[in-house]
């Protein structure tokens, strides 16, 4: 049973992003009228839930397809590419880091955090004692932003960069954790790699997301509930939970589960694995009824997202 604060925010009556609930509702909808949906999991890591919404909706076939970024290693290099021009030197540095010692750090490109809560998350960092790397873009133009100022003895301990290949990032030995507003796709590259979050969801999906990470895969330790605890996080706790997830049994246990979940993403995603299987079906179908005038395809990137 969720709490209202794990429910995503874009469903609470009140919230700025209500409208999204709407959207939401719409597609729910129109579930009888496609014949498959396409979901970026893997049936490994979600069965009793894809298994509830096949139940739910049994007139629609449910299909998981992912983790689609890790299908992405099958596609000529050529035409994938980063949204941003990532830094060319992080891997360098993260050659010359000791291994599991170094937090990554990234709240995608749409959460902008308080200055106040930038400086607790700084100060946490430097009390830990660890290394990081740090993504930090600048503000969006045209938003009225002001940049977060950072303490400068923090640059001694870390790197700062604008943007930086994550997926490269997060498979690299010297990452220890990752701290995360726990978007699923973020979300999914972290489990998929091995690697232990700590969860700092602000909204919509995120919080959901952070529950499942938390309580369900356990691969994760919370340091925030999001939005509606409207509290900054004070450095103590930032500290806490970084060490929690990088170093001392909790940390081995996570990283035990993590490597888990990696080594099943894998499989489902190799010939004949479950998310293999699921999308050969999904063609199948397809050009079985190519000739059906109306086809409606649903792909959800998660069965929350």
């Amino acid at each position: 049973m969720l709490k209202h604060d794990e429910i995503p925010s874009f469903l609470h009556p009140y919230s700025l992003l209500r409208v999204m609930g709407g959207v939401i509702l719409e597609h729910i909808k129109r579930l009888q009228k496609p014949f498959s949906i396409l979901i970026d999991t893997f049936q490994e890591l979600e069965k009793d839930t894809i298994d509830h919404m096949s139940q739910l909706c049994p007139q629609v076939r449910i299909n998981s397809i992912g983790p689609l970024f890790m299908m992405g290693k099958f596609i000529n290099s050529d035409i994938k590419g980063d949204i941003f021009e990532p830094a060319s030197d992080c891997i360098e540095w993260l050659d010359t880091r000791e291994p599991s010692s170094v937090v990554y750090i990234s709240f995608g490109t749409v959460v902008h955090l308080k200055q106040e809560q930038i400086e607790e998350i700084a100060h946490g960092l430097l009390n830990s004692d660890l290394s990081y790397l740090w993504v930090k873009r600048p503000p969006t133009e045209g938003l009225f932003l002001e940049p977060h100022v950072l303490p400068r003895e923090l640059k001694e301990k870390g790197k700062i960069v604008e943007w930086c290949p994550q997926e490269k990032v997060l498979a690299h030995p010297s990452v220890a954790c990752f701290l995360s507003h726990c978007r699923w796709n973020s979300t999914m590259e972290a489990l998929t790699s091995g690697v232990p979050m700590v969860c700092f969801p602000q909204w919509g999906d995120q919080v959901t997301n952070a529950v499942y990470i938390i309580d369900v895969f356990k691969t994760g330790v919370r340091l925030s509930h999001g939005e509606t605890e409207d509290r900054i996080v004070p450095r103590k706790e930032v500290a806490e939970r970084l060490l929690e997830a990088s170093v001392g049994e909790k940390a081995v246990g996570l990283r035990e589960n993590a490597q888990r979940w990696k080594e099943e993403a894998e499989a489902a995603v190799t010939s004949d694995g479950s998310s293999d299987r699921n999308f050969q079906e999904f063609v199948d179908k397809l050009v079985a009824v190519k000739a059906t005038p109306k086809i409606i395809i649903g792909l959800l990137n998660h069965v929350f997202g």
